[in-house]
């Protein structure tokens, strides 16, 4: 029998309390990160930031989820949410934006959509 080795969503790496990473990590699944990165984490799936973990660096991925403390630039091809304990510093590039109460975000953001948004021209008054 053949094993299948394609993508599967429900595929998880985590990497635990109390460990640290230095540089660049890729996965073709889902990260839960509870330790520490320092460095770039970029997922096909989504990434998840407990409340113990921390990351230094770029976060890019389909959605994200902070719980922990981010320091760097968060690009998220769908959604981000900011957990009420979470604390995001840097830059932030999402179509969809969800911050709880007792989060902390400072830096920038941009929203961004697949749609076109017309853009209405100002008409004028016929003032007589």
């Amino acid at each position: 029998m053949k094993k299948d080795n394609s993508f599967k969503n429900n595929e998880l790496t985590i990497i635990s309390t109390g460990v640290v990473l230095e540089g660049k990590m890729k996965c073709n699944g889902n990260i839960r990160v509870d330790g520490a990165i320092h460095g770039d984490i970029d997922a096909v799936g989504n990434i998840t930031i407990g409340s113990s973990g921390k990351v230094k660096g770029e976060i890019t991925a389909k959605d994200i989820t902070i719980g922990g403390k981010v320091d760097g630039i968060v690009r998220a091809e769908n959604k981000v949410v900011l957990e009420a304990k979470s604390m995001l510093r840097g830059e932030l590039n999402t179509k969809i934006l969800v911050i709880a109460e007792g989060a902390i975000f400072d830096g920038t953001s941009k929203m961004m959509s697949n749609e076109k948004i017309p853009i209405k021209t100002p008409q004028t008054l016929n003032v007589k």
